[in-house]
């Protein structure tokens, strides 16, 4: 808990700065009000509760139903926890005293929150007309606004709505040694797990069993409850799908020999979260076609893990990582023409539309990624960028490089006319483009493909569809480059090692 306690001072000394700079009074209690317990629709059934997550970064509390304060001029903090009825203790388990939280949680205070307008008014005696500094802005990954604390008795307080949310939101965005080691953990369970799943994967299996693998592995063995997102466990044409696993599309295909799977799969742990991706070919062997995108994806990922550093940007990182990708399908005769031109053109866009990746701590997608004064890009691809900053030392970052794939092959009389891996496959109906001009760089055999898909879609021919290729690793900015917190086989011929049954990490010799 001495890291909750870290972080409000952290935020305490940003808000007195914040405060002294805009020569107003360095004064007001920070409120914010943490997250309540659900029941599915109209029945008794609770949901299993996880903390709001500003709230988590402030107090640690894993109880719904608590509001914090913390006052900027002391720095001393107060619990105000829910007084429950007497009949808890029988359904529920033991009734808690006040001075469990204060203790368990490291604050100057706690109290029931039906004494909190009389305490909030005291601890604010001194201060002229009493403030309270809530939470209200703009998640720019989700599009959501963030709760302000609501309570009986506020019309007594002045309140604020704008000073609290960029400035703790700021404070989110570097890690502190406490939760680099938090963040460590979840990778190194999450590591594991997606190892023993690569390991275990066959033809034949459904796809949630190998979330059932996972999510087994790091709470049997890592006492990891929540993940840190739905799991995406997809093969053959699903993995295309970015975000598939969710109830619409839930994972339950079974796999066939040929396809490739995309499992992006993280643990939590105390909050802090990971996000790894792992592709590989369910049948333990990669084909030729299946190798040349991987390492073309893998080219990408490792290109930018070794410009990463304070002061780059991460817009030049996305364009870096889609030069690679272009330059690999050049090379495999995917694409012709010159790349510059291509770049120009924004045909990276078109292969990978999605962002490098996003900032990375409690949420899967920590917020800070647009504060005030930087612009979200508006060209092709980069547009879906979650931030245009530059990197920081002790930022947490996910590097995803990815591309769609599809390999096609039509039976019958005819000779395979083409097998390859293209994103664009996937997404020619809704590609991230404002003009076809890319259409040029195409091989011939490439764009029949494309006229094909129509046709594919009636079942003229048989399809089989490989994986989206995606590498997702968590990288800690530090002074002198990046740290791979990740530990999971990347090179094909350790894939192909570890599902042959090898130990991970690979011997020397190997």
């Amino acid at each position: 808990m001495k890291l909750h306690a870290i972080n409000r001072d952290n935020l305490v000394q940003s808000l007195r700065k914040h405060l002294a700079e805009s020569s107003r009074p360095v004064q007001g209690l920070v409120l914010l009000q943490g997250g309540e317990e659900k029941t599915r629709y109209c029945t008794d059934h609770a949901e299993l509760f996880r903390q709001e997550s500003y709230f988590a970064y402030l107090f640690g509390v894993r109880e719904p139903g608590f509001y914090g304060a913390v006052d900027v001029i002391t720095g001393e903090s107060i619990l105000f926890a829910p007084r429950l009825p007497a009949d808890y203790a029988v359904w529920l388990g033991e009734i808690k005293p006040l001075s469990y939280f204060k203790e368990r949680y490291m604050v100057s205070m706690a109290c029931h929150v039906d004494e909190m307008e009389p305490i909030l008014r005291d601890q604010c005696k001194g201060q002229g007309k009493p403030v309270l500094l809530l939470l209200h802005g703009l998640n720019t990954d989700s599009g959501n606004f963030s709760k302000p604390a609501d309570f009986k008795g506020m019309e007594n307080f002045e309140t604020d709505l704008s000073t609290l949310h960029p400035i703790l939101t700021e404070c989110r965005v570097t890690k502190s040694n406490m939760e680099l080691v938090l963040i460590q953990y979840a990778n190194e369970i999450s590591s594991a797990a997606h190892v023993e799943v690569m390991r275990n994967t066959a033809v034949g299996m459904k796809e949630y069993q190998l979330e059932s693998m996972f999510l087994h592995h790091t709470y049997m063995y890592g006492g990891c409850r929540h993940c840190s997102y739905t799991c995406i466990c997809a093969t053959g044409e699903n993995s295309a799908v970015l975000h598939y696993g969710h109830a619409a599309a839930p994972n339950e295909k079974t796999l066939k020999d040929g396809d490739m799977a995309l499992l992006d799969m993280g643990a939590e742990y105390h909050f802090y979260g990971s996000d790894i991706t792992c592709s590989f070919p369910v049948n333990g062997k990669f084909s030729d076609d299946q190798r040349l995108i991987y390492n073309a994806v893998l080219n990408a990922h490792n290109s930018v893990i070794a410009a990463i550093k304070p002061g780059v940007s991460w817009v030049d990182m996305h364009i870096l990582a889609e030069r690679f990708i272009l330059e690999a399908l050049k090379e495999g005769s995917i694409l012709s023409g010159d790349i510059g031109d291509m770049m120009a053109q924004r045909l990276g866009g078109v292969f990978m539309p999605h962002g490098l990746g996003h900032l990375l701590g409690i949420d899967t997608h920590d917020p800070g990624g647009y504060p005030k004064g930087i612009e979200r890009p508006k060209e092709p691809g980069l547009r879906s960028l979650r931030t245009a900053r530059e990197l920081k030392e002790d930022m947490l970052w996910k590097v995803q490089t990815q591309q769609g794939s599809s390999i096609v092959r039509l039976y019958g009389d005819l000779r395979v006319l083409v097998e390859y891996e293209l994103k664009a496959m996937c997404y020619i109906i809704g590609l991230d483009s404002d003009s076809k001009d890319w259409y040029a760089y195409i091989v011939e055999s490439a764009q029949l493909c494309f006229w094909l898909l129509p046709m594919l879609r009636m079942q003229l021919w048989k399809c089989s569809m490989a994986a989206l290729f995606s590498l997702l690793l968590n990288t800690h900015v530090t002074s002198s480059g990046c740290k791979n917190l990740t530990n999971v086989p990347r090179e094909t011929w350790e894939i192909e090692a570890v599902m042959a049954g090898a130990q991970w990490p690979l011997e020397k010799d190997l």
